[in-house]
C-alpha cells in the first residue's frame, strides 16, 4: 500500500515538493449530480427562474472555483490551467443535473482536486439558487472517472 505524502516524517502535515517533477500534459475528468422536485428541474429547464439562468451561473461559479482551488485546500499547489470545461445535463426522469467537469494544466502536478472542486461548487450553486423552492435537494456521486499526466500514469475509472 502507498503511503500518504501530505505528511512529513515528523508526521506533521507540508506540502509536497514537486520542485524536481516533470512538467507534464495533465487532464482530469470528474463528476457529480444533484437531485430535485420535479418541478425544481421545470424552472431551470425552461429558465423561468426568478434568479435567471441557473445553470450558465452554476458553470461559470465552477469555472472559478477551479481557478481558486488551491486557495481552498490547504495542501494544494497553485496551477496555472490551460482549460477547464463543465458540461451540465438535465435527466427529468431521475429528477437530476448531472454535472462532469474537465481540467487541463501543463504542470508538475495533477488537476484532480480542481476537477472535483469544480463540480462541487457547480452543484453547490444550483442548490443555492433553487434552495428557495425546493430544499430537499441532494447532492451525490462526486467522483473522480479520469485523469491523465504524470509520473503515477494514467487512471480511469472502472
Amino acid at each position: 500500500m502507498s503511503k500518504l505524502t501530505h505528511f512529513n516524517k515528523q508526521g506533521s502535515a507540508h506540502m509536497v515538493d514537486i520542485g524536481d517533477k516533470a512538467i507534464t500534459r495533465r487532464l482530469a475528468i470528474a463528476s457529480g449530480s444533484i437531485n430535485m422536485q420535479k418541478e425544481t428541474i421545470s424552472l431551470i429547464k425552461e429558465k423561468k427562474h426568478k434568479k435567471g439562468d441557473v445553470l450558465g451561473i452554476a458553470q461559470a461559479a465552477g469555472i472559478m472555483a477551479a481557478k481558486k482551488t488551491s486557495e481552498l485546500i490547504p495542501l494544494c499547489h497553485p496551477l496555472s490551467l490551460t482549460h477547464i470545461n463543465i458540461e451540465l445535463s438535465i435527466d427529468e426522469k431521475k429528477c437530476m443535473v448531472h454535472c462532469e467537469c474537465r481540467a487541463e494544466a501543463e504542470g508538475k502536478t495533477g488537476v484532480e482536486m480542481e476537477a472535483l472542486t469544480s463540480v462541487q461548487i457547480t452543484l453547490l450553486t444550483i442548490y443555492d439558487m433553487c434552495k428557495a423552492v425546493d430544499r430537499g435537494m441532494s447532492i451525490s456521486d462526486i467522483k473522480l472517472l479520469k485523469k491523465t499526466g504524470g509520473k503515477s500514469g494514467d487512471w480511469t475509472r472502472d
